[in-house]
């Protein structure tokens, strides 16, 4: 998928959870890691981390507020 979609569907995802589970999202899209790791700091959530292998982008992401 391309982005805006991995973005998109991070937000539904982290809106279905409780404040302090963690989601893991993964992405093939190279845009994938700066948009992601923008739109978990502009909404106020935790990346915990974030791997790369090979052509794929791994985050995890605490749902903080």
């Amino acid at each position: 998928m391309f982005c805006p979609e991995p973005v998109f569907r991070t937000k539904i995802a982290i809106e279905k959870m409780q404040v302090g589970e963690v989601l893991t999202v993964r992405a093939d899209d190279p845009a994938a890691e700066d948009d992601i790791s923008r739109w978990v700091n502009r909404n106020g959530h935790e990346l915990l981390s974030l791997k790369k292998n090979d052509n794929v982008i791994e985050f995890s992401i605490k749902k903080v507020k």
